[in-house]
């Protein structure tokens, strides 16, 4: 993805109030135009109007700023995939509703993906100090973060009688795999050529495969 676009002041310079809150809305629109390379500390000042000292209060490197502004973004991916769920019409089935389930967690995240893909990119921007984190932390309203929700699915499945209790260790990372992997190679890979029709079909398809796989 392209960071190369100029940046553009932000609405409404700070002038009273939470600047905390201010600095963190104008990293997150950093990060939605050019990913987590373009949150930086002096341009986010900038950009709300302030000197950089004023930042330190908040914010005392750019380390701080980028980890507020990963956190935000992975909330933003666990309400997007909250929001695929509450699409999902009364299934009388209860089999049939987890499945349903399970691909709303998924076409939630590959959605967000494609949507946002500068948020994306930052939710899953891992800094050094937090390498070997597999899970992310930061949840949604519903007070579940992504990984949560998929887990919450899976359970499901297994509850119902679709996913045999014996494959269900270790089933979250299985599908985190294949849909963040079709994410990537949606925004930054040689599939962001696809048109959005191409796109539905192949996430469909990864959908099916992903659900056969694990049952």
């Amino acid at each position: 993805m392209s960071t190369t676009q100029p940046h553009k002041k932000t609405s409404g310079a700070y002038r009273h109030g939470d600047l905390k809150k201010a600095l963190l809305g104008a990293g997150l629109a950093l990060a939605r135009q050019g990913g987590p390379n373009a949150v930086l500390l002096r341009e986010v000042t900038r950009q709300v109007g302030v000197v950089p000292n004023a930042a330190y209060r908040h914010y005392a490197n750019q380390h701080d700023l980028l980890q507020a502004v990963r956190s935000a973004a992975m909330s933003a991916l666990a309400n997007a995939i909250e929001s695929e769920l509450a699409k999902l019409p009364s299934i009388n089935d209860p089999a049939d509703f987890a499945r349903a389930n399970l691909r709303a967690v998924g076409m939630g995240y590959l959605k967000f993906a494609q949507d946002e893909p500068g948020l994306f990119l930052t939710a899953f921007s891992v800094p050094d100090d937090l390498q070997g984190t597999a899970v992310p932390e930061k949840a949604g309203n519903s007070g579940l973060n992504p990984y949560q929700l998929l887990s919450v699915a899976l359970d499901r499945l297994v509850d119902t009688g679709v996913l045999p209790n014996e494959r269900r260790m270790g089933a979250e990372y299985l599908a985190w795999s294949a849909v963040h992997g079709l994410s990537m190679l949606f925004i930054d890979g040689p599939l962001r050529q696809l048109s959005p029709a191409q796109r539905q079909i192949v996430s469909q398809r990864l959908l099916d495969m992903v659900e056969k796989g694990l049952v």
